[in-house]
């Protein structure tokens, strides 16, 4: 049986790293699990949010965004 763990959430003030998808401000950085780090826009983060969560170890957040995967 597999057991799946929630990735860490926390919340930050502000995040200074860009997206890597597109290269518009970062409001989401993600630990994966594998190692690494990812950064993603509220537009990237929101439509990938089910794939972040699978593969996440720890999430930061940047304070007042609404992420899909919370």
């Amino acid at each position: 049986m597999t057991t799946l763990l929630s990735p860490e959430i926390d919340t930050v003030g502000e995040l200074s790293e860009r997206c890597d998808r597109c290269g518009a401000a970062a409001k989401l950085e993600v630990t994966l699990s594998s190692g690494g780090d990812l950064a993603f826009c509220g537009h990237h983060a929101n439509r990938m949010h089910a794939e972040i969560s699978r593969v996440a170890s720890k999430i930061r957040l940047e304070e007042g965004f609404g992420w899909a995967g919370k």
